[in-house]
């Protein structure tokens, strides 16, 4: 039950991306309901119909609840944009809120992987 880029079909056939599946919380929760299916408390329809909600709740919650904005430096080291999925490869990138002092910056590469929501417009 690995998680990839491709939309998943919640109970109301939107599709919502599985990206969140590879956070801390969704590698946890993924380990969690492999467990469960190992042990027979569970059956694999059962997990499969959990990450569909886990994917939907994570998308609606970020979408909902994060209103910070960042300021992004970095060089741009490649891009591609595949089924509406935006993805950038940066090369130490510094990463700046906007209502903090703190900045953070990554020695190496980070990827930004941007999806199209279900309610944006198609052009």
């Amino acid at each position: 039950m690995s998680g990839s880029a491709a939309p998943a079909q919640a109970a109301t056939q939107t599709p919502f991306y599985q990206i969140y599946r590879r956070s801390a919380l969704g590698t946890a929760l993924v380990e969690a309901l492999d467990e469960l299916i190992n042990s027979g408390h569970i059956n694999p329809q059962l997990a499969l119909m959990t990450l569909s909600q886990f994917d939907k709740s994570a998308s609606q919650a970020l979408q909902k609840d994060v209103k910070a904005k960042a300021t992004v430096k970095a060089h741009l080291s490649t891009y591609r944009h595949i089924d509406e999925v935006w993805t950038f490869i940066l090369q130490n990138p510094t990463f700046k809120l906007e209502n903090n002092a703190d900045v953070v910056t990554v020695d190496g590469k980070c990827r930004i992987v941007a999806c199209k929501s279900g309610d944006a417009p198609a052009k």
